[in-house]
C-alpha cells in the first residue's frame, strides 16, 4: 500500500476505516470526472473511508509532471489515475513498469508501494473485461480502431487479448496509427487505412477510440450510411452516454457498448491495484449513473 495504507495496517495489508484512503487522478480538464464519485464509493462498499482528489494541472512540463509524482510518492496517496495529457509523458518518471503498460507504452494507474511508484494500464484490463460482459467476443472479420491515442493503444492490445483477428486503424495522424501497428504487429495482423469508409468495408466492427462526440461535440467519426445490424459498434465516450455514433448505430440495428462499461471496469481494475481488495462493480456502477443522471438534470 501507499503510506497512507501502511499507516492504517495492522501487519496484514488490511486497512482500516479509520485512516482514510488517499488517491487521486491526475490530468486537464478532469473537474466533470466520475471517479472520485466511483473510488469513494468502492472503498465505502468495503467499510473504507477514500479521500479521491482531481489533480488538474493543465499544460505540466516534465518538471511539473515529475513535482506531481514526487507529492504523489510523499503525501501517503496510494496511488492516482492518470488520464488526457499525461498517459504518455508519464512513462519516463515512473519506477517501474507493469508489462502491460510497457507494452501499450501509456499508464492511466500508478501505484505507491513503500514509495515506489509503477505504472499499470487498466484501460486495457478494463477494455477487455467490459467486452467479455457485454458484446462477447470481437468475431472473425477485421476489426475498425477509429484513434491510436492513449486510449486507442490501450483498446488495440485489448483487442488482440480478446483474440480479434485483424485490426484497422485510423487515426488523422498517419505517424500514430503507424506507430500502433507496429507495436501490435507481433500480436495481430493490423493495417493502417485511410478513410473509414475503406476500413469498414467488410469490418465486423468499430470502436471510437477518440473524443469525437465528446460534448459539447455533436459530431460522429463514422458516416450514418456505413453503419448497419451486422456490425457491433464500441465507444469509449461516456459524456454523453448514447454519443453521435452509439445513437445512429442503435438505429441501425447494431450491438452496443457505451463508454459506461470501460469506465466501471477500468475504475474497478485500478481500485484493486490500488489497494489489493476486490471491489464492488455494482457499486462503482451506481455511483457512476448517479453522477451522469446528476449531470443531465434540467438546470
Amino acid at each position: 500500500m501507499g503510506n497512507a495504507a501502511h499507516a492504517a495496517g495492522d501487519g496484514s495489508g488490511a486497512l482500516k476505516p479509520a485512516q482514510p484512503l488517499l488517491l487521486g487522478l491526475i490530468g486537464s480538464p478532469i473537474m466533470s470526472s466520475a471517479a472520485p464519485a466511483m473510488h469513494e464509493a468502492a472503498a465505502e462498499a468495503l467499510g473504507l473511508r477514500a479521500q479521491y482528489r482531481l489533480i488538474d494541472v493543465p499544460g505540466a512540463d516534465e518538471t511539473k509532471l515529475r513535482a506531481m509524482l514526487d507529492g504523489v510518492r510523499l503525501l501517503g496517496f496510494s496511488g492516482v489515475n492518470v488520464t488526457f495529457p499525461y498517459k504518455e509523458a508519464v512513462i519516463p518518471l515512473l519506477d517501474a513498469l507493469a508489462p502491460g503498460a510497457a507494452a501499450i507504452g501509456t499508464a492511466n494507474t500508478v501505484v505507491v508501494r513503500d514509495g515506489r511508484i509503477t505504472g499499470h494500464n487498466t484501460d486495457a484490463t478494463g477494455f477487455a473485461s467490459a467486452f467479455r460482459a457485454v458484446l462477447g467476443n470481437p468475431g472473425d472479420a477485421p476489426v475498425l480502431l477509429i484513434g491510436a491515442g492513449g486510449v486507442g493503444r490501450a483498446i488495440g492490445f485489448a483487442l488482440a487479448e480478446l483474440g480479434a483477428d485483424a485490426l484497422r486503424i485510423v487515426d488523422r495522424e498517419t505517424e500514430k496509427a503507424q506507430a500502433l501497428a507496429a507495436r501490435l504487429a507481433d500480436r495481430l495482423d493490423t493495417q493502417v487505412c485511410d478513410t473509414i469508409a475503406e476500413a469498414l468495408d467488410g469490418a465486423g466492427g468499430v470502436i471510437n477510440g477518440t473524443p469525437i462526440g465528446m460534448l459539447p461535440n455533436r459530431d460522429s467519426p463514422v458516416p450514418a450510411e456505413l453503419l448497419h445490424a451486422g456490425l457491433w459498434v464500441a465507444d469509449a465516450v461516456y459524456t454523453p452516454l448514447w454519443t453521435p455514433l452509439l445513437q445512429a448505430a442503435r438505429a441501425a440495428g447494431a450491438r452496443v457498448m457505451t463508454g459506461r462499461e470501460l469506465c466501471i471496469y477500468q475504475a474497478a481494475d485500478a481500485f484493486r491495484l490500488f489497494t489489493e481488495l476486490e471491489p464492488s462493480r455494482e457499486r462503482i456502477g451506481a455511483a457512476f449513473d448517479a453522477v451522469i443522471a446528476k449531470r443531465n438534470e434540467p438546470r
